[in-house]
């Protein structure tokens, strides 16, 4: 992704794409870093991850408080009219601001709120501690708020809007918030006062625009890279299927004759230990997790369980919580709510399977195999998942499809590696750029 070495403190993101041979059907390609082992790195800088916030070192800005370049907007409504108004929702560790259910002034039953301005700052009471604070959006305009959050004018002569986004793109104020809300642990309330007196580093306004030109300029960089990326996943998972589809033919096969229903129910012990593992929608597998007690849940018994296993989650199946069990997660445990199969022999094999399912051409066919929409889709049982039928070659050519899938999950993992490096880069960036160094 970098260059061989990193004098300038922000390099350029550089990308290549990697071809399969020719001589292999259809085409594989792959986003990837030039020096994977190093990049990227930016000196010190921290990763800054959700509940985590940038530090604070500025070596020559001045340092301000926010009630210097804010003010607290008082103007309140005491009775809404009955109509329909637009709703904001904050997201936490400085996501931004988007629009949320809109309101009826008629069902309301608090009295008291305000309008929303566009470009105004707006903060959450009650999770303000976690970075829920950001600007209203244009289509924000006019949005009803509730006495729980609080809106704020800027100081345009003062402080580059955009400076500030950045401040809180990079959730820079949660330190200091958190340590001032007052409250209880689950409702530590950030009152307007406490926000006004948060520091901020403040270059000039012409250094405030050129920093965040930079910093535009990165990101949309990132971003090119993220759609690479995502476009090589996307290229190698249409190489798997094609390959599948070629190597079955015309031959097709329920799960339920290459499948079977295999549990290690164990019973849940209150002094015994249990090393979790947990599964991710869209096809992104299996992933351990902390060991729990047995009086730690409410499960009378966990699933255990073994290399070569297909894991089924029940509740979220159908948007692709399905993966096949590699060693080093034998022996782990799983929900009742996780299903396990194992291949019938002769039938199917797990190197085989373990690529296919966490595809959407796969998943996407157990949706068709319950009924609802969303939360309110019903669970995929087992009957309903050995019923699928799937094209499926035989084991012979299962085995020369392995060979195949085995290059383009080794590409997929530099991808993922990829996307590790993508998502550090940004926070680094902001960290730098508050430090005066972009």
């Amino acid at each position: 992704m970098f260059g061989g070495h990193f004098q300038d403190p922000v390099p350029e993101i550089k990308l290549r794409r990697i071809r399969r041979p020719r001589s292999r059907p259809g085409a594989a390609f792959a986003v990837v870093p030039l020096c994977p082992a190093r990049a990227p790195r930016l000196g010190p800088a921290p990763r800054v991850a959700d509940g985590q916030t940038a530090k604070k070192m500025t070596k020559h800005w001045l340092t301000v408080r926010l009630g210097e370049v804010m003010q607290h907007y008082t103007k309140y409504i005491e009775a809404p009219e009955a109509r329909e108004y637009p709703k904001l929702s904050v997201k936490l560790y400085g996501k931004g601001v988007v629009i949320d259910t809109p309101a009826d002034g008629a069902t309301l039953k608090m009295k008291r709120h305000q309008l929303a301005k566009a470009g105004q700052v707006i903060l959450s009471e009650i999770w303000g501690k976690k970075g829920a604070i950001g600007f209203v959006p244009l289509e924000g305009e006019d949005a009803l708020c509730t006495s729980h959050f609080f809106l704020f004018d800027v100081r345009e002569d003062k402080l580059d809007r955009r400076w500030l986004k950045a401040i809180f793109d990079a959730n820079y104020l949660q330190e200091q918030l958190d340590a001032e809300a007052k409250g209880t642990t689950g409702y530590a309330a950030v009152r307007p006062r406490i926000l006004l007196a948060c520091e901020i580093p403040l270059p000039p306004l012409t250094e405030q625009r050129r920093v965040v030109a930079r910093i535009v300029e990165l990101a949309a960089q990132i971003h090119e890279a993220r759609t690479l990326r995502q476009q090589g996943v996307e290229e190698a998972e249409a190489l798997v299927i094609s390959n599948h589809v070629q190597l079955a033919g015309s031959r097709k096969r329920r799960l339920g004759e290459i499948l079977q229903l295999d549990e290690d129910a164990v019973s849940v012990e209150s002094k015994a230990l249990y090393p979790q593992v947990g599964i991710k929608s869209l096809g992104g597998g299996l992933f351990p997790k902390s060991a729990i007690s047995g009086t730690e849940t409410t499960y009378r018994t966990f699933n255990r369980l073994f290399a070569g296993a297909l894991v089924l989650s029940q509740v979220k199946g159908w948007e692709g919580a399905v993966a096949v069990c590699p060693k080093k997660l034998d022996g782990w445990f799983v929900s009742p709510e996780y299903r396990t199969f194992r291949c019938i022999e002769g039938e199917a094999r797990p190197g085989y399977l373990a690529p296919i399912v966490r595809t959407e051409w796969f998943w996407s066919r157990l949706a068709h195999a319950t009924r609802g929409v969303g939360a309110r889709r019903e669970r995929t049982r087992p009957e309903q998942f050995l019923n699928v039928e799937i094209p499926m070659p035989d084991v012979r050519s299962q085995r020369v499809g392995e060979s195949v899938f085995a290059e383009v999950e080794a590409l997929k993992r530099l991808h993922d590696e990829t996307a590790v490096e993508l998502d550090a880069l940004l926070p680094a960036i902001l960290d730098r750029a508050f430090k005066g160094e972009l």
